[in-house]
């Protein structure tokens, strides 16, 4: 079902931070940080798969999600929803429920059997896609999953996701370039706003974890 109301994009950025520290899916830890897939280091980890676990806090999220995508991009502008391998999958299968679509979802690779293929469930020429995944940080996986939509014959101009780190200034103008428009819930900003608020961490961390947001290609040279 389709929300017919929500709260404004600061209040729903609010919430979804709240809801993420709730969960206990943000993880800082200034001493030992992160190892990021990138192999450089970080104090701030997000684990957005543990929402499927919660139904309460899921559901809310994919009403939040949903009314953001109608709000910015309208409500008749899609016909299919994507999901990207494999933390996407979940998400734009509930997000495919509320807006009434099809759903499938994009490989990160071929399939290497089989028919091979890159993209399961049925996808048309000229259908309008959105892609859906939990999160992004430099945009760089968003490229090749709208890429292989593209390749059918579809169009992908948009990508929805939960959580967006919000720290690298070249992400936004990367994906502007390759016409994809992103729509998020909430940023790393957020969350250090929300967890100062509650106290969540001591100080002396999140005053570690601002340092890195402030500047975190400097952060992690200092560190690698």
């Amino acid at each position: 079902m389709i929300p017919s109301a929500y709260p404004p994009a600061e209040e729903i950025a609010r919430l979804t931070a709240r809801m993420l520290l709730e969960i206990e899916a943000v993880h800082f830890n200034a001493e030992t940080p992160y190892i990021y897939s990138s192999g450089l280091p970080g104090p701030t980890y997000i684990d957005c798969r543990k929402l499927i676990s919660y139904p309460r806090i899921r559901s809310t999220l994919m009403d939040f999600l949903a009314v953001t995508v109608m709000r910015n991009a309208g409500l008749e502008a899609f016909d299919n929803i994507a999901g990207g391998e494999t933390a996407g999958i979940p998400f734009a299968a509930l997000m495919a429920e509320r807006m009434a679509l099809p759903m499938t979802y994009v490989r990160k690779k071929p399939k290497g059997h089989g028919r091979g293929a890159r993209i399961e469930g049925t996808m048309s020429e000229g259908q309008r896609v959105l892609l859906v995944e939990d999160l992004t940080t430099d945009g760089g996986s968003k490229i090749g999953f709208v890429d292989a939509i593209r390749e059918t014959g579809a169009t992908c101009a948009h990508t929805a996701v939960i959580f967006y780190y919000g720290i690298f200034p070249d992400t936004v103008p990367t994906l502007e370039k390759h016409g994809i428009a992103l729509h998020h819930l909430c940023t790393w900003w957020d969350v250090l706003a929300e967890a100062r608020l509650q106290g969540t961490f001591d100080d002396a961390t999140l005053s570690e974890v601002e340092t890195f947001l402030k500047a975190p290609r400097t952060w992690q040279e200092a560190r690698a």
